[in-house]
């Protein structure tokens, strides 16, 4: 099992990452599109990466606006993955 990332270590990694906040123990952005299709191709460019590092993130789609949450489920929080993933999406388009 991952290991729970300390409150310092959570504000110190989320300082680094443009547009995500942390919401108790959970990592979040939402990413706005120019329409419903747009925001789907996005959602669908997350499968791979996701399958590839062995965590997956929360998502809600609403029209043209996906909320992304990330947090380590059977950590109870917070971990390395989850800023790991999170790097990994701010960088896709």
């Amino acid at each position: 099992m991952a290991q729970l990332l300390s409150d310092a270590e959570i504000q110190a990694q989320a300082s680094n990452l443009s547009g995500w906040t942390v919401e108790g123990s959970k990592l979040q952005i939402t990413r706005k599109f120019k329409d419903f299709i747009a925001a789907i191709e996005f959602v669908n460019k997350l499968v791979e990466p996701a399958e590839s590092a062995g965590h997956h993130p929360d998502i809600e789609i609403s029209y043209n606006k996906v909320k992304i949450t990330l947090t380590t489920h059977d950590a109870g929080g917070l971990t390395q993955k989850d800023f790991d993933v999170a790097g990994t999406i701010s960088q896709i388009n």
